[in-house]
């Protein structure tokens, strides 16, 4: 297997949830978020090599929250950039020109490392793997000003997750493009430069914590032991 890198984008704030504090550093049962998303890689594999991007002006804070947490994993830090494109982008500048690379949300700690571990395997075979779901609920297709709408069918459709892995030389080639508004995940931009897609099937604990609901949701996973850190 190919060397494995994780970059964890950790460049959110807390207007969502009504907090002064940036989403990624609110706790969960006593932890924050972010740590708990980047030990859950560690316990995938612990020679992973971390690379975590942040806003330059929340560095202090996180070395802060490390040293009151003991939080000791080995972890490169980069500064990240005006867009999530830009933040990406920057961290890849780090990585080799060889090896396999699992980009993922800073804010979604219960991904399983089963999942993980399906997304470097299908990566070094085929280029990419992106974590998917099946929607659930009906699904409609607005038009014009949204008074108008169309039934879809939901089995063609997926919901896309983080980890998206990828071989670096792909990933590497696809972040040369100009940004797009389009871009609006890792998948998008390596799809816009030409790669097909390959979907994976994700967990469904693995959500996204953006919300005050999202926390709750978190806490009665961890009580429950049904996260998988």
């Amino acid at each position: 297997m190919p060397e494995k890198y994780v970059i964890i984008v950790a460049g959110g704030s807390g207007s969502r949830m009504g907090s002064a504090l940036p989403k990624q550093f609110l706790e969960v049962n006593g932890r924050p978020i972010l740590m708990r998303t980047i030990e859950v890689f560690f316990s995938f594999d612990p020679s992973i090599a971390v690379i975590l991007v942040l806003p330059q002006s929340n560095m202090d804070l996180w070395k802060e929250l490390c040293k009151e947490h003991r939080f000791l994993p080995a972890h490169q830090i980069v500064a990240g950039g005006a867009s999530r494109f830009q933040s990406v982008r920057n961290g890849l500048e780090l990585l080799p020109d060889k090896g396999l690379v699992a980009i993922h949300d800073g804010v979604r700690p219960f991904v399983s490392a089963e999942v993980i571990a399906q997304g470097f395997k299908v990566a070094s075979k085929q280029g990419n793997a992106i974590v998917s779901l099946p929607l659930k609920e009906s699904i409609r297709e607005v038009s014009g000003s949204g008074n108008k709408s169309a039934a879809r069918d939901r089995s063609k459709y997926r919901l896309i997750q983080t980890p998206q892995t990828f071989d670096i030389r792909v990933i590497k080639k696809a972040y040369e493009q100009f940004e797009s508004p389009l871009f609006t995940d890792d998948a998008s931009v390596v799809e816009s430069a030409g790669e097909s897609i390959v979907l994976i099937e994700g967990n469904e604990a693995n959500i996204k914590i953006t919300h005050p609901a999202d926390l709750l949701i978190a806490d009665a996973f961890l009580k429950n032991k049904k996260s998988p850190i």
